[in-house]
């Protein structure tokens, strides 16, 4: 036994005594340059970056989403740290801590001559800056040959940043057990706060916390928490960072644990966002321009990939995403879908824009969503029926031919010969009206007025309009008279729909309107902001006809159910065959939302059309 103790401690003072002279004697001569290019060749010690939580945040500046994987961490400069946990470090991992060159020469020989008594390595030694670099560079086996590399790593590290910057780093990389990183995060999820508000015994029970994560987490394991805490207490008492009249009083003051879950709220508007912001990314570095230009599909394939680290590795930064949206109108939009759409099988969304300020304030993916999955409110295109017909008929034929809004269209049958085959639209139920109003064909949504209306202006000029808009699978193979009712190979989604009738709203302007306001870094400071471009779709006049006839839909045609109390009112319906959809989308002095009902699995809702549930969301949204 005298023998396995004297070859341990034998051991031991080799190791000191090889350690010492090397650092310190290559200190002295050149080959510690070789020494420092060494290190540098398997690591870079001047970038050493930590992830950080990325948040959603909606219009009041509330949180609505966390974004981490793994590491929960909410990164603090050394300014943010409280003195108290710093202290509370200090004394109990590394008292010499402002004295030493990354690693301490009597707790490393204190802690060998204690793994002699032990026969195994149980003590370490460490310094915060042996275990920081352990825990950024280094895997945590417990050998002499990671030991070694550890001091010569520590060394290197102290001599390339300050003392405040080591603890700085340290405290925001300590692990605290169930996925929480640093002391914010740690404090954010036991405490339910900032670490600025923990009290010194709330400190003194989360610096317990690191010596062993599993062992005392505060979760599973508080009564040893609690008594590493008082062990804590006493360190900082030894080491003069507290009064006797503070340790007493952190003694007895009682911990009450808070724990907070991470934050996800509105997953159906936070799904978007991260689409959204993947879009403000490639258009504001060039990675669009990039995948337009790619010689190939495998090149563009390859840009997307760049794209999505490029993502990844923001939001891994810490940055805020601040978003227009008002949780009032989302949760009521979402609340009035289920009460007007109660069957299982029958889907509904629902797109808000603020068209004063261009602002999307809510959005609905479908009911009883969840985060991620298909999202009918920007994902799934849809045949818009005859909500096209103001955009794609029209409006181009007030633009085209200035004719003023009393004048009258032929609401009779006809038949056209259109790419070889012949095409005879009908009115709903066959019906034929003879001449009539503008206003009365919109109003009452007939077919054969918009099918010669749009051969009169032409399939081609009426559909360059629709450029202005963000169609995402409307081209020239749409160019066609049956466009007119909607007949789309694809279609549209709400959110490209509802976009587009916002041009009613502002004079004939088009402004694509968004969810995110800015991208913030961690210092606050603008990484990304839209700039999105006004253009001008068709004139005042055209537009004032235009809200002129749109509103005698809600008066007196087929949105009359969608009547509401305000200064102005109006929208259009559609109605695909089959009723496999149904459409409203409607504005008024503030607002422009736009309704879509109907099944995944592109199947009849006709014995719901009846209750107009979709003019019936819209009414309760709107009102």
């Amino acid at each position: 036994m005298l023998k396995s103790s004297t070859g341990w401690i034998l051991i031991g003072l080799i190791f000191i005594a090889f350690m010492f002279l090397l650092v310190e004697v290559t200190a002295e001569v050149k080959e510690v340059k070789t020494l420092s290019e060494l290190i540098e060749s398997h690591v870079d010690l001047k970038e050493v970056t930590l992830s950080s939580n990325s948040v959603i945040t909606d219009r009041n500046g509330d949180i609505i989403s966390e974004i981490y994987r793994d590491a929960n961490r909410v990164y603090l400069s050394y300014d943010q740290i409280s003195p108290f946990i710093i202290d509370a470090f200090i004394a109990t991992e590394d008292q010499r801590f402002f004295e030493h060159k990354g690693y301490d020469f009597i707790a490393i020989t204190r802690a060998i001559l204690s793994n002699a008594r032990q026969e195994s390595i149980e003590e370490g030694g460490s310094t915060m800056t042996q275990q920081l670099v352990r825990n950024l560079f280094l895997s945590h086996e417990q050998t002499y040959n990671r030991k070694m590399s550890e001091i010569l790593y520590a060394h290197e590290l102290e001599k390339t940043y300050s003392k405040n910057d080591i603890i700085e780093l340290y405290i925001n990389t300590v692990y605290f057990n169930n996925g929480v990183y640093g002391i914010e995060a740690a404090s954010r999820y036991y405490f339910n706060k900032p670490s600025e508000r923990l009290t010194l015994s709330e400190v003194a029970f989360l610096s317990a916390v690191p010596n062993n994560p599993s062992h005392y987490d505060p979760l599973t394991n508080s009564d040893r928490t609690k008594l590493r805490q008082e062990w804590v207490l006493k360190k900082m008492l030894e080491a003069r960072y507290i009064s006797e009249d503070e340790y007493q009083d952190a003694l007895v003051d009682p911990i009450q644990l808070n724990v907070r879950k991470k934050i996800d709220t509105h997953p159906d508007y936070v799904t978007y966002i991260h689409q959204e912001f993947i879009d403000l990314v490639a258009e504001s570095e060039g990675y669009n321009l990039k995948i337009k230009q790619a010689p190939s599909d495998e090149a563009k394939q390859k840009i997307e990939q760049n794209l999505q680290e490029r993502v990844q590795h923001l939001l891994a930064q810490g940055i805020e995403i601040e978003t227009y949206l008002d949780p009032f109108m989302q949760n009521l939009a979402i609340k009035t879908i289920h009460r007007q759409v109660p069957d299982t099988d029958i889907q509904a969304t629902a797109v808000v824009i603020d068209h004063v300020n261009n602002e999307l304030i809510a959005m609905t993916a479908g009911k009883d969503y969840r985060k991620f999955d298909l999202h009918r409110g920007y994902q799934v295109h849809r045949q818009t029926a005859s909500a096209i017909k103001p955009l794609l008929v029209y409006a181009p034929y007030f633009e085209e031919y200035n004719v003023p809004i009393q004048s009258t269209i032929n609401a009779d049958n006809i038949c056209y010969k259109e790419k070889g085959e012949e095409y005879c639209p009908r009115n709903y139920g066959g019906a034929q009206y003879g001449m009539v109003s503008l206003a009365t064909a919109l109003k009452h949504s007939y077919n054969t007025p918009a099918i010669r209306i749009l051969d009169r202006v032409g399939v081609e000029t009426a559909f360059s309009y629709l450029d202005a808009f963000d169609f995402s699978k409307v081209d020239a193979s749409e160019q066609r008279l049956t466009s007119a009712l909607g007949g789309f190979t694809h279609g549209v989604t709400p959110l490209e729909l509802t976009r587009a009738y916002t041009t009613f709203a502002r004079n004939g302007s088009y402004q694509t309107a968004y969810g995110i306001k800015q991208v913030l870094d961690k210092n606050g400071q603008v990484l990304f902001a839209w700039e999105p471009e006004e253009m001008e779709v068709w004139s005042k006049a055209t537009n004032d006809k235009m809200r002129k006839l749109l509103s005698e839909v809600i008066e007196s045609g087929t949105a009359r159910k969608a009547q509401i109390p305000a200064d102005y009112a109006g929208g259009k319906t559609g109605t695909s065959s089959d009723y496999l959809d149904l459409w409203f989308v409607g504005l008024n002095d503030r607002y422009t939302t736009g309704v879509w009902v109907g099944k995944d699995q592109w199947l009849s809702i006709a014995h719901l059309s009846d209750q107009s549930p979709h003019l019936q969301i819209w009414k309760e949204i709107m009102k």
